[in-house]
C-alpha cells in the first residue's frame, strides 16, 4: 500500500505549489475513517481510495481532487459528515465528496434500452463539478481491477454496467486509455472465451510480426529525418475487445 510521503511526491512531481498539508491530512483522516474496514478481497479499505487517488495522480489533477479521492467513501462508509468534512478541509472538498455518495446511490439501471437515462442520471449528477466524474471514473477503475474477490454473478453484474455506462462515459470525456483498460477488463469477465482466444492470436501475431513491424518502424523514421522531418513513428496494436465488437457488428 502506499506510504503518505510516496502520494504526496506523486502529486509534488507534476505540482510544486500542491497544498502538502491538505493531503497529508486527507490521507491520515481517510485512513483512521476506515479504520479496520477491509474489501471483498481481505484487503484494508483503505488500499481502495488510495489507489483511486493514485490513478487520479497520473492523470496530473489537482491537490483537492486528489484529496477527494481519498475521502471519497468517508461520509457513506464511516461516521464522517459532510460538516466535518467541511470543517476540517473547506466546502469545496466536501460538496465534491457529498457528490460521490449522491452518485452511488443514483438507481443505475443496466439495461441497454435505459442506457440513455443511466448516462443523462450520471451527467445531471455531476454537472456542477467534472472532478465529481474523475473521481468515480477512477473508482470504478480500481473495483474493476480487484473483482476477483467477488462472486461471478456480481463481477458479470458490475461489468455490464461498467461497459454500457462508465466505459462510454470515459470516453465522451476524452479518457480513451482508461475507456480502453475499462472495456478490456469487462470483456475478460463478460466474454471469457472469445477474450482468451483472441488474446492468444494476438500474442502469436506479436511474435511473427514484432521485428517486422520494428524494422518498418525504424525504416520510416530514417526517410523522414533524411527528408528534414522531425516525427516521431510509432504502431499502435488493436484492443482484443475493439477485435471482438468489430466481428460482432460484421456478423
Amino acid at each position: 500500500m502506499m506510504r503518505q510521503y510516496e502520494l504526496v511526491e506523486r502529486v509534488l512531481r507534476y505540482d510544486p505549489d500542491a497544498d502538502e498539508a491538505l493531503l497529508n491530512r486527507a490521507y491520515v483522516y481517510a485512513m483512521r475513517a476506515h479504520g479496520n474496514q477491509t474489501r471483498a478481497s481481505g484487503d484494508p479499505y483503505f488500499s481502495h481510495p488510495l489507489e483511486v487517488a493514485a490513478i487520479l495522480t497520473d492523470l496530473k489533477l489537482d491537490d483537492a481532487t486528489i484529496a477527494v479521492a481519498l475521502l471519497h467513501d468517508t461520509i457513506e462508509d464511516t461516521e464522517a459528515t459532510r460538516a466535518e468534512i467541511d470543517k476540517l478541509f473547506g466546502h469545496e472538498i466536501g460538496k465534491l465528496v457529498e457528490g460521490l455518495t449522491k452518485l452511488k446511490k443514483l438507481d443505475l439501471i443496466t439495461s441497454k434500452a435505459r442506457q440513455g437515462e443511466n448516462l443523462r442520471k450520471l451527467l445531471l449528477a455531476i454537472a456542477d463539478d467534472v472532478r465529481v466524474l474523475l473521481v468515480k471514473l477512477a473508482d470504478r477503475l480500481h473495483n474493476m481491477r480487484t473483482l476477483g474477490a467477488m462472486r461471478t454473478d456480481k463481477q458479470e453484474r458490475i461489468a455490464q454496467e461498467t461497459m454500457e455506462i462508465y466505459a462510454p462515459l470515459a470516453g465522451r470525456i476524452g479518457m480513451q486509455d482508461m475507456r480502453g483498460e475499462l472495456e478490456e477488463l469487462c470483456f475478460e469477465i463478460l466474454h471469457p472465451e472469445p477474450a482468451k482466444v483472441i488474446k492468444g492470436r494476438l500474442e502469436e501475431i506479436r511474435a511473427k510480426n514484432g521485428a517486422v513491424t520494428n524494422l518498418i518502424e525504424q525504416e520510416l523514421s530514417e526517410r523522414l529525418h533524411a527528408a528534414g522531418i522531425d516525427a516521431t513513428v510509432t504502431g499502435r496494436e488493436k484492443r482484443p475487445y475493439s477485435i471482438f465488437a468489430k466481428m460482432q457488428r460484421k456478423q
